[in-house]
């Protein structure tokens, strides 16, 4: 399968994990984010900066208009997956296997990112031999 292809669908999977919890973030705060924030120990007005920090890593990271920019987002998706599966592997809820999805999602993500960028990069500088 075409490298590009896989990127996509791979990031458009994890696209649609983080905007189903972004959404749900704002949508149903008081019904299922706060009580799953206080559940899981971190204050509950961390959730819409969350919540917007990541449509904006999204937009980020799809625009791919600078490349440390890109890399920040991905870092951060990490960062955040990471602490998800810690903090559900904490509580002994067994909830955690959304982020651990989150998590090989932008892995993969980021592998073909990188790899996409490498053949960009072979391809547009021309060597010169002499």
């Amino acid at each position: 399968m075409n490298k590009k292809l896989l990127f996509r669908i791979i990031t458009g999977l994890f696209t649609a994990l983080m905007l189903m919890s972004a959404s749900m973030y704002i949508f149903q705060y008081d019904e299922v984010a706060a009580p799953a924030f206080v559940k899981l120990g971190f204050p509950t007005f961390i959730i819409y900066p969350l919540a917007v920090a990541k449509v904006l890593g999204l937009v980020a990271i799809w625009a791919n208009l600078s490349k440390k920019l890109t890399e920040w987002a991905y870092a951060g998706f990490t960062f955040n997956t990471l602490l998800a599966i810690g903090a559900h592997i904490n509580i002994h809820d067994n909830e955690y296997y959304a982020a651990l999805v989150g998590f090989l999602l932008i892995t993969s993500s980021y592998y073909l990112y990188t790899q996409l960028e490498e053949a960009k990069n072979d391809n547009s500088v021309p060597v010169v031999q002499l």
